[in-house]
């Protein structure tokens, strides 16, 4: 009978055992399976790291865009005032010179002739003959002058149409991109969701399984602890196992230093940006002496005024006609105090500026110009 009881005992201890040992294969699958959920997660997390590095890149592209169409719709708008004005002392001009002609024809050649016949000498006469022709040569140039300056102001107008149609253009070519992307990671995004969501659930299974295992290999050990204990039990007496887990005054700011052509550039560009007024053009120069003197633009004047998409007349061709006609003495005379040290005190402190009819932002408004401190 006690030798029955001691089988019956070891064949319960083999059977877990045998138990322990079938638990213990499933681990090289379920390991093999959260291994190639990791390494799945892990490359969709470097995909979804490298889209948003896109995005964020084409968001700056598209923000720097942006700012060059404000400056552009700010340059139309006063192209076009400029426009308005010369068209209007065009159509003066030649309602004067009308004006001039009628006289003419109405009176005939004898008033002419009365002017030159009043003459009291030879240079008397001479003087009106030549006055006479004077004021027809005047007329003729002053309306050719006239015509030549609407040209001008019609083609820089079309010049800017195709670069605000080009970046416009830009922009949506952009936009697409960042859309296509944002889709991309939106995409990536659900992938990588469930990629590890089933890997969450894949640990979990492991741990239940280990959890099992482990319940399973105690079982065994105390069952053997218990079977031998039950087989001492016959001849002599034991203890039994026991297994345990255990940010309109002029003010002064730093002087920069500048070479003459530095100086000529400075003049010209805030000739091409505000009116012939001093502190309108010392608004503009108060800007650009800013940026030089920040470590976040160029340190130097051709470096701020050529910086990328910034003046638009360093790309419209405006800036390169003040440089060869040369700059006004008032735009000369309001660099070289901006150089010195002048600073327009009501925008001492701001960094941009817009052609005022163009924008809504908020600012400071010198002339038709609005300054403001960041984008």
């Amino acid at each position: 009978m006690k030798t029955g009881k001691k089988r019956w005992i070891q064949s319960g201890i083999a059977l877990l055992c045998s138990f322990a040992i079938v638990l213990s294969v499933f681990p090289v699958s379920a390991d093999n399976d959260i291994s190639s959920l990791e390494d799945q997660a892990s490359t969709l997390q470097d995909q979804l790291a490298g889209i948003n590095k896109d995005i964020l890149a084409l968001s700056d592209e598209i923000s720097g865009t942006q700012m060059q169409l404000e400056i552009l719709n700010g340059d139309m708008e006063r192209t076009e005032d400029e426009l308005a004005v010369a068209k209007e002392n065009e159509v003066r001009q030649y309602e004067d010179m009308k004006d001039r002609i009628k006289y003419m024809y109405e009176h005939g050649n004898a008033t002419l002739l009365e002017m030159l016949f009043s003459a009291e000498d030879m240079a008397d006469f001479l003087n009106k003959a030549d006055f006479i022709e004077n004021l027809s040569t005047y007329d003729r140039d002053a309306l050719n002058e006239l015509k030549e300056i609407h040209q001008q102001i019609t083609d820089h107008q079309e010049t800017l149409k195709a670069q605000q149609a080009s970046l416009n253009d830009l922009q949506s070519r952009l936009k697409d991109q960042q859309d296509s992307l944002q889709a991309k990671a939106s995409a990536t995004s659900t992938d990588l969701a469930d990629v590890q969501n089933r890997l969450e659930k894949a640990r979990e299974e492991e741990a239940r399984r280990i959890a099992e295992e482990e319940a399973a290999r105690r079982a065994a050990a105390e069952a053997a602890a218990s079977g031998a204990g039950s087989a001492d039990s016959s001849g002599s007496s034991g203890s039994s196992g026991n297994s345990g887990s255990s940010g309109g005054s002029v003010t002064t700011g730093g002087s920069v230093s500048a070479t003459a052509d530095e100086l000529t550039l400075l003049a010209a560009i805030i000739q091409c940006e505000a009116y012939q007024d001093y502190n309108c053009l010392l608004a503009v120069a108060t800007v650009i002496m800013n940026r030089v003197q920040s470590p976040r633009f160029p340190n130097s004047i051709s470096g701020v005024v050529y910086a990328s998409g910034q003046f638009s007349p360093t790309w419209t061709g405006r800036l390169d006609q003040v440089l060869n006609s040369g700059p006004s003495s008032l735009s000369l005379q309001v660099a070289q105090d901006a150089i010195n040290g002048a600073r327009l005190s009501s925008v001492a402190d701001c960094y941009y500026f817009l052609y005022a009819p163009s924008t809504n932002r908020t600012g400071v408004i010198v002339g038709d110009n609005v300054f403001f401190q960041s984008w």
